[in-house]
């Protein structure tokens, strides 16, 4: 069962993937054995993520990327075909959240965590289609939200794109069955990253969510990596339209005392 984890001999793109639970996927990637590119808008951490890789003893690229632009994700695509000649894996992880109540939310609002969240997810799939397929065994990796079931308090917005997230998956899924490119999603629980931290360790909404997870922690980034491994690679052949809920069992949970 090792043998179909290992990640060896493929290449990962990983949109979104320079800081946060982002980046700590493209690394884990790279210590499977995959080639990495972990690429975003900021320069400074896409090189920053790109010699962490390189120092797994993977290839890299440091290349960054505009989801609101198509032609900034086709530019990604051929950089990466013209260094490494092939992409087995994306895994797409850009978002963006407004916390407001929905009845303050403008249109501008709306539309712009919509176009990070799933138009930029769609984009990605349509330009990276062709390579996946080409690749035999294509894995498509969306991360979606525990918003994608359930509704956490004025973002509404976000909830929605998450929602629409897991039904593009689901699409995708149906529509490539027959192409041997595999698409999942993963739903990250509450983890603690960097940007999150004030807000989970200083609030009450922060103690609300640790109460209503049964193991009475956060997540840490690195506990994602398992289930983003186990997707991209040859053990999850005959896994298509699905997500993973990493949570600690919020999901699962009725009264917790």
């Amino acid at each position: 069962m090792h043998s179909s984890l290992d990640l060896t001999g493929r290449v990962a793109v990983v949109v979104g993937g320079t800081s946060g639970l982002g980046r700590a996927m493209a690394l884990g990637l790279a210590e499977a054995g995959a080639d990495v590119v972990s690429t975003g808008r900021r320069e400074n951490l896409v090189r920053e993520v790109s010699a962490s890789i390189e120092a797994t003893g993977r290839r890299s690229l440091a290349v960054t990327t505009d989801v609101s632009r198509r032609e900034s994700i086709d530019q990604t695509r051929d950089a990466v075909l013209d260094k490494f000649g092939a992409v087995h894996i994306v895994i797409y992880a850009a978002g963006a959240v407004v916390r407001k109540p929905v009845v303050n939310l403008s249109e501008e609002e709306w539309d712009s965590t919509f176009d990070t969240n799933v138009t930029g997810a769609l984009r990605t799939g349509q330009a990276f289609y062709e390579p996946l397929l080409a690749s035999g065994s294509g894995r498509l990796i969306h991360i979606v939200s525990l918003n994608s079931f359930v509704s956490l308090r004025d973002v509404g917005a976000y909830a929605a794109a998450k929602a629409a997230l897991l039904a593009l998956t689901r699409s995708l899924a149906i529509e490539w069955a027959t192409s041997g490119v595999c698409v999942n999603a993963i739903a990250p629980g509450v983890f603690l990253t960097d940007l999150n931290r004030k807000i989970l360790e200083e609030t009450e909404r922060g103690r609300e969510l640790l109460m209503r997870t049964p193991m009475k922690r956060f997540g840490y980034a690195e506990e994602l990596v398992g289930a983003a491994v186990l997707l991209a690679s040859k053990a999850a052949s005959f896994i298509t339209g699905q997500c993973i809920t990493v949570d600690g069992g919020f999901m699962a949970s009725g009264v917790n005392t």
